[in-house]
């Protein structure tokens, strides 16, 4: 499969990442029918956009400059090998 290049689709494919993840949330939500569980789902995917920050832009920016990451797998080998050094 080539990378996917073209601006139209790569801002397609974020809004329907969006599209995607609201749906998902209000169904949650709509299950449970609980101001709790809306919360808390709020803070489950603020945390989790919060660790992709840390894990793509902090640690490339100002704790490793020379390492990009290609992905959360590669990020989580980066942190096993310096776990071991």
């Amino acid at each position: 499969m080539k990378d996917l290049t073209n601006p139209f689709w790569i801002k397609f494919k974020g809004i329907l990442f969006l599209v995607v993840g609201l749906f998902a949330a209000v169904l949650l939500v709509l299950e449970a029918r609980s101001f709790r569980v809306g919360v808390l789902l709020a803070i489950s995917v603020w945390s989790f956009c919060r660790f992709y920050y840390f894990a793509f832009y902090v640690i490339e920016h100002y704790v490793d400059p020379g390492y990009h990451f290609s992905g959360l797998w590669s990020f989580f080998c980066y942190l096993v090998r310096k776990a071991k050094k």
